[in-house]
């Protein structure tokens, strides 16, 4: 095949691909344009949201170091609090369901045992439940324990991650060969350092992709708390910030100034998920190419 009839063949292929890029171009469009919308409105102040400057564009006054300022000392600094609460719930809940799920997963993959076809497909059944759906069973018992309003009664429910325990199976059924497990038993490995030196290291993409989303579950969970806490102090970011939504609602004209530092808490409050996705993604990069290699 000569060099033209190359280029002919690219110049054909090449227009089918154009309304695609056009349609990804808009879906980036489409879900960046709420992202701009809170940076430039986090950095103006009541009159320049509602004094009908362009929504999308910055205000004559730059305001972020002051509404900075009011965002962490409004209120006694309670912002800065549901931040340390949202990191807690976040990395409790994350850390402890990635162990619970690559445990059961690793289990369901490569150990055979009664009840595992039952197990795994009670398992397949829980995924599909919607998490809203079980916060209120969820209250009726963590009431009758005495355990509402309490750090525990956010954290303990985010450690299980049906998701997680099926995502961890899928992938250790290929990442992690039998072959090489046996070969472990045989040099005289025991089942839980086989498991450490063996099959962790060949799972750290699964377990990092589980540990984001479980963490970032844990940071966005707006309902569960919501059902559980009481005391704002205990609330997480979602919660409080709101919280003070409801609140300059209700006020009307007097609660102008808490719109400011409302969209700069939640922008603030993206940003530790930002640092996170971007500073993991090469371990998922890492993970897309284990189907490659089969």
């Amino acid at each position: 095949m000569s060099t033209t009839d190359i280029e002919r063949r690219r110049a054909r292929r090449t227009p089918r691909h154009i309304p695609l890029h056009i349609v990804l171009a808009l879906l980036v469009i489409y879900f960046l344009i709420p992202f701009w919308w809170v940076i430039v409105n986090s950095s103006k102040d009541s009159a320049g949201l509602f004094g009908g400057t362009n929504a999308l564009w910055f205000a004559s006054d730059i305001n972020y170091i002051e509404n900075l300022k009011q965002l962490f000392t409004y209120n006694g600094g309670l912002y800065a609090r549901w931040l340390a609460n949202s990191a807690l719930y976040a990395f409790a809940g994350g850390i402890g369901a990635t162990v619970l799920a690559v445990l059961a997963g690793y289990g369901f993959a490569k150990y055979s045992f009664v009840g595992r076809r039952v197990g795994f497909s009670i398992l397949l059944g829980a995924v599909m439940v919607p998490a809203t759906a079980l916060v209120i069973p969820t209250f009726i018992l963590f009431s009758q324990v005495g355990l509402t309003d309490t750090i525990w009664s956010v954290i303990l429910p985010t450690l299980l991650n049906p998701f997680g325990v099926f995502l961890v199976n899928l992938y250790a059924r290929d990442a992690v060969p039998d072959e090489l497990l046996d070969a472990a038993r045989v040099d005289g490995a025991g089942e839980f350092r086989t498991f450490v030196k063996v099959a962790l290291p060949l799972m750290r993409p699964v377990i990092v992709t589980v540990l984001l989303l479980s963490v970032v579950s844990s940071w966005n969970n707006y309902f569960l708390p919501l059902a559980m806490l009481v005391d704002n102090r205990l609330f997480p970011v979602t919660v409080g910030i709101g919280l003070w939504q409801s609140t300059a609602s209700t006020y009307g004209a007097a609660g102008t100034n808490l719109w400011s530092i409302i969209i700069l808490g939640s922008l603030v409050s993206i940003i530790p998920l930002i640092i996170a996705f971007l500073s993991l993604q090469r371990y998922w990069r890492g993970g897309l190419t284990v189907g490659a290699l089969k």
